[in-house]
């Protein structure tokens, strides 16, 4: 191969493997969304609550306890939301409850800092740093990693919604809440499943991204990228939120390896802003999103 083909095509690979763990963020905004039809504020710090809760106790359990301990966490915080935070407001707008997501996300973030305090903490997971090379190509060992406990988790989402009574129940639910409750699907049930199965996806980009950049309160900035994702994919579409991760993903590493000398860097930055900008303009419900008509 080329200089330039190399380099590009490690740029793309790292960019794909990377673009995965943007889909793992983005997922727990569909799946909140798929169950309620509300947009979840609170995604970003239940990400960085997973992540500290795992960093904080793994010295003390080891890894898998912390894991655990804090799918029970999440659990909890599921069943608490649904219950005092989500059922008080059956009825009432969209927008109503989204704020009241807000607050989780705040309360959340409050919570974080008075268990675990507000230092940076590094996360070490055990896997070799030294790059790979394959067919003359370099590979990042806890991208490649990474990317593939990313996607394990995506089929069995997948799997969850298309094979089970439950996952078939959540999708009724986001289809038509008054049709579903009236066939006898739980409102509450399916809710706070719904936030369980995104608290689980919560820990593990939590987990995978505190590897990479550490866990600090920084951390919920990285839903601000899950955002444009979102609406790249559709923000109700399962699918769409892979592939558009990857699309971002891809693009990013490219632009920001062949275009950033150029412009002085940050084409990494917009890439996914512009992309949402032109899915707005032409195809508003996303790639992979359901259009609906409004009827009048």
């Amino acid at each position: 191969m080329s200089g330039d083909l190399v380099y590009g095509t490690e740029l793309a690979i790292t960019g794909l493997l990377i673009g995965v763990m943007y889909s793992m963020v983005a997922l727990g905004f569909v799946l909140i969304f798929k169950a309620s039809a509300v947009f979840n504020f609170a995604q970003g710090a239940m990400t960085l609550f997973g992540a500290l809760t795992v960093v904080g106790l793994s010295p003390l359990v080891g890894l898998p306890l912390a894991l655990a301990a804090a799918l029970v966490a999440m659990a909890v915080l599921a069943v608490a939301v649904e219950r005092w935070v989500l059922r008080p407001l059956i009825g009432r707008s969209a927008l109503t409850v989204f704020m009241a997501t807000v607050g989780v996300a705040y309360a959340l973030e409050g919570l974080a800092q008075l268990i675990w305090g507000n230092q940076p903490r590094g996360l070490k997971l055990d896997i070799p740093q030294a790059p790979l090379q394959l067919g003359g190509v370099y590979v990042s060992p806890p991208d490649l990693i990474g990317a593939a406990i990313a996607g394990v988790c995506v089929m069995l989402l997948v799997l969850f919604f298309q094979r089970t009574k439950l996952g078939l129940g959540l999708r009724a639910m986001a289809d038509d809440p008054i049709a579903a409750q009236a066939m006898g699907v739980r409102v509450g049930r399916m809710w706070a499943v719904a936030w369980m199965l995104a608290g689980a996806v919560a820990i593990v980009a939590g987990v995978l991204w505190g590897s990479r950049i550490g866990v600090h309160f920084g951390m919920t900035q990285i839903t601000l990228k899950a955002l444009p994702i979102l609406i790249i994919g559709g923000v109700d579409s399962i699918p769409g939120a892979i592939v558009a991760g990857l699309l971002v993903g891809a693009g990013e590493a490219l632009g920001e390896g062949f275009l950033g000398p150029f412009v002085g860097g940050g084409v990494q930055e917009i890439v996914a802003y512009l992309g949402a900008l032109l899915i707005l303009t032409f195809r508003h419900q996303g790639l992979l999103g359901e259009k609906t008509i409004d009827r009048i």
